[in-house]
């Protein structure tokens, strides 16, 4: 019966001393004098001078330009749309829904063969020039996807492309 009650007075006492001992510290630094700051010269100044967006003013070597993502890093971003370094089942399908929705004709959700082979037939008719039932090396190359213009620099008017200052 006393060891619970001794243990619960020697944690208050040690509580006790430790915030004593805590204020203590503190009263003491809070009266310490600051450390005197030497005078800075010109040439001080000048390197804590700020450079500005463009560069201008940076001292050292030149930083590297970043590099580009790769193609299929590209590919696997626009895929992982919750940005945590991997893709799951629905990220990957959900991409596909449109295209999906465009091959289901008869808009049933359910994809049948005749639809499917409709879309591939038609595009193989659309692909074969010559119309002798054989795609040839050219002809394959033009069923390549088209590729989306780039689109240009939403820039606000006055600044350059850069990310620089208005001129």
């Amino acid at each position: 019966m006393n060891r619970p009650l001794l243990g619960a007075l020697a944690a208050m006492m040690l509580t006790a001393a430790g915030l004593f001992w805590w204020q203590g510290r503190a009263e003491s630094e809070q009266g310490a004098e600051l450390p005197a700051m030497a005078e800075a010269s010109e040439e001080d100044e000048a390197i804590l001078e700020l450079p500005t967006a463009s560069g201008r003013g940076m001292r050292g070597p030149q930083l590297p330009e970043a590099d580009p993502a790769s193609r299929e890093e590209r590919r696997f971003n626009r895929m992982d749309r919750d940005r945590d370094s991997r893709i799951t089942r629905n990220e990957m399908l959900g991409l596909r829904v449109a295209a999906f929705r465009r091959l289901d004709t008869d808009g049933n959700n359910l994809l049948s063969f005749e639809e499917w082979a409709v879309k591939t037939s038609n595009r193989f008719k659309g692909a074969d020039a010559n119309g002798d039932g054989i795609l040839n090396r050219p002809e394959f190359a033009s069923t390549k996807p088209k590729e989306r213009p780039r689109t240009e620099c939403r820039c606000p008017a006055g600044s350059d492309a850069e990310g620089g200052e208005p001129d």
